[in-house]
């Protein structure tokens, strides 16, 4: 029996066939908030822009680590928002491969998509395809203008599908695995 986990961070990113995906920021908020793997807590990260609001329920996958150090991020397709914390078992749809400039140098920072398996109103998408025309457009619109106006330098890469989705994660799982 393996031992029970510490703090978030240390949930298993798997639930049997579902991702883990723990939520910082809720769809809706003008807040954007981050989880102290250190504290075990949620802090306030920024505060957006007057009229700038999350466009769904923002987290990250437990037991990875994307390029930029931090746990991967997810963007999750549900009926309503969810609580900071919340853990919401979802399933891969897709991800949009995100580069930042951070310390001079050029990193990747995808946004996995997924849809939270409890979901009735997304409940039908099984891939990027399934979104309704333009809404990836105005996702990413939204990453350039929150990352933009930070001072920091973004690049909006190519679309994938789940499957692509799933081989990012699972190289961010053996990082998280080779940090250990």
């Amino acid at each position: 029996m393996s031992p029970a986990p510490r703090t978030l961070a240390d949930l298993p990113a798997f639930d049997h066939d579902r991702i883990t995906v723990v939520i910082e920021t809720p769809k809706g908020s003008p807040n954007k908030y981050g989880y102290d793997h250190g504290l075990a807590a949620f802090r306030l990260n920024a505060v957006l822009p007057e009229g700038t609001v999350f466009p769904f329920d923002f987290g990250f996958v437990p037991s990875t680590l994307g390029e930029d150090g931090d746990p991967m991020d997810v963007l999750v397709f549900l009926d309503a928002p969810t609580p900071v914390g919340c853990i919401i078992a979802t399933r891969l749809i897709g991800v949009i491969a995100v580069r930042q400039k951070e310390d001079g140098r050029w990193i990747s920072n995808d946004r996995l998509l997924a849809v939270a398996a409890q979901s009735h109103t997304s409940g039908h998408i099984e891939t990027l395809d399934d979104l309704r025309p333009h809404l990836l457009d105005e996702i990413e619109a939204f990453f350039r203008h929150y990352v933009g106006l930070q001072g920091r330098e973004i690049e909006i890469g190519e679309r994938g599908g789940p499957g692509r989705a799933r081989e990012l994660l699972e190289a961010g799982m053996a990082r998280a695995c080779g940090r250990r």
